[in-house]
């Protein structure tokens, strides 16, 4: 009898062991996972950052096209600019 529950103990300090080093090598992933993570977000601001920029200048640029357009057609130059504010209103609303 004693040397079954000996043998159970054994195989629990086993398991305890092997549990224990599982542990281990989860939190090392979940610390490495946690690092990937911010490293991801600092890319994504990063790169919302340069979105916006380049929505700026693509603005700026189809301003510029407009008002070059509106010498032409003052009509279609005023259509261009309405349709300009609206877009600049709808990504302000996906922004929000």
């Amino acid at each position: 009898m004693a040397e079954y529950q000996d043998k159970l103990l054994i195989d629990l300090e086993v398991r305890i062991k092997q549990l224990m080093l599982l542990c281990d090598s989860l939190k090392d992933e979940n610390v490495r996972l946690k690092a990937e993570i911010q490293s991801k977000q600092q890319e994504i601001d990063s790169l919302n950052i340069e979105l916006k920029q380049l929505k700026i200048k693509y603005d700026n640029l189809k301003l510029a096209r407009t008002i070059t357009a509106a010498s032409v057609n003052v009509d279609d130059a005023r259509a261009k600019l309405s349709k300009l504010v609206r877009e600049v209103d709808k990504c302000i609303n996906l922004l929000k």
